[in-house]
């Protein structure tokens, strides 16, 4: 994990400009962004990641998003915010048009992991998402901030409208898929493997 507003040039020291490209990104997809800058050589792109947390309080997004590109604007030719709306009721998009700075299409990363024309034709109401990061911290994200670790019988308040948890795979780990299945049984809801790979995540970088 890159630590938060911390850089990370090919060389590991300050970036000059040069036609190089700043990613300003959510934490919780820093390893999927360096697995697709490691695959296809884009030795142009470098990355500094806001606390993957704001997932909890998306309304800290807009404006540490507004604060990063303040601060390093001057260092890149162009900036772009790998960030969907994730919760932030449209603030982000405004707030990215009057910067002048792009962002990455969706209502959140569970869409453009899977594709946002294929996830709003799926119309899923009750399935709940993990993704392999989710997968991954699932009790820091998920068990502990809702409180299931202290009090389990919220798990019906939380999850009761929900028929199946949906891990939608970014890579194929075989010890993800058991944690995810362990998940899906914590919470008692069906389970299904998605293997989505990287979505419209490395559509989007691919254009830059």
């Amino acid at each position: 994990m890159i630590p938060p507003d911390q850089v990370l040039t090919e060389e590991g020291i300050a970036p000059e400009r040069n036609g190089r490209i700043l990613l300003i990104a959510c934490g919780a997809l820093a390893r999927e962004i360096l697995d697709l800058k490691n695959a296809n050589g884009w030795s142009h792109l470098d990355l500094t990641c806001l606390p993957a947390k704001y997932h909890l309080w998306p309304e800290k997004i807009t404006e540490a998003v507004s604060d990063a590109v303040n601060k390093h604007r001057k260092d890149y030719d162009d900036i772009f915010i790998v960030y969907a709306d994730c919760g932030t009721g449209g603030g982000l998009e405004a707030r990215c048009a009057e910067l002048g700075v792009r962002m990455i299409a969706g209502p959140h990363c569970y869409s453009f992991f899977e594709g946002n024309d294929r996830f709003a034709a799926r119309d899923e109401f009750t399935a709940f998402y993990l993704t392999d990061f989710l997968v991954r911290q699932f009790d820091a994200f998920v068990w502990k901030p809702m409180g299931l670790d202290r009090h389990p019988e919220l798990r019906d308040m939380y999850f009761g409208n929900y028929e199946k948890l949906v891990y939608q795979a970014q890579t194929n780990d075989p010890a993800l898929d058991r944690k995810a299945q362990d998940c899906a049984e914590r919470l008692g809801l069906a389970y299904e493997r998605r293997f989505t790979g990287y979505g419209d995540l490395k559509t989007a970088l691919s254009t830059l």
